[in-house]
């Protein structure tokens, strides 16, 4: 009978750390590795790609994406402050800038998150005195997406490199005939998948903001 409740109690807490394992992780995406898995992978990854080349604001293009796979109710992406030390401007983009080396730059770092889910990590270095009062203020204070502080800026985006950190398929995938195959696991997924550089340039053609935003695995956990 010892024998029994000992064999009982230990699966109670093998259920209860598979239950804990399950929540951590209920975000990640798991998909199986498979040549229809990847072909489907990479046309998600593409097509998400052009919908961020395509519009200017890529907070309302994570809330679109976010909302269409039904991550979160609602659908609406925060910034999430990163405290820590200010990154320096790299030099090209302040040259892309045209600004001097006396001008107020302000460096402002979040993870964009719709639900649980980071779909983005991104750097952003602004010029706050081509920026209003109020808007300098709410960038300061709160947790609100910088594309969605500078929209009466009217502004437009200016891509200077857009670039996928992570392919599905590997090269030359084409030229191989394709053989069907039972799944052989989880696909392993790296973090970041894909990285776009940019500036921010207001109604009058001036820049007033460079970034580097980095998608994450999280694009793909639907």
């Amino acid at each position: 009978m010892r024998h029994f409740r000992e064999v009982g109690l230990l699966a109670a807490l093998s259920l209860i750390g598979c239950s804990a394992a399950i929540a951590r992780d209920a975000t990640a995406p798991v998909w199986p590795d498979t040549p229809l898995a990847r072909t489907q992978a990479l046309a998600l990854l593409q097509t998400l790609n052009a919908d961020l080349l395509s519009h200017d604001s890529a907070t309302l293009t994570l809330e679109r994406w976010c909302g269409a796979h039904h991550m979160a109710t609602p659908a609406r992406v925060i910034a999430q402050r990163v405290r820590g030390d200010d990154k320096p401007l790299p030099p090209e983009l302040r040259a892309r800038l045209a600004i001097g080396p006396n001008e107020p730059v302000k460096y402002r770092r979040v993870q964009l998150k719709c639900g649980d889910h980071v779909l983005s990590e991104a750097d952003n270095w602004y010029l706050p005195n081509r920026l209003t009062a109020a808007m300098n203020r709410q960038l300061d204070s709160s947790e609100v997406p910088f594309g969605k502080v500078v929209q009466p800026l009217h502004f437009r985006r200016d891509t200077l490199s857009a670039d996928l950190l992570w392919s599905p398929l590997p090269a030359g995938w084409e030229l191989q005939r394709a053989k069907a195959r039972p799944a052989s696991g989880a696909l392993a997924i790296p973090h970041f998948l894909l990285q776009h550089r940019a500036l921010l340039l207001a109604g009058d053609g001036r820049p007033f903001s460079a970034l580097i935003e980095t998608y994450t695995d999280q694009v793909l956990a639907f």
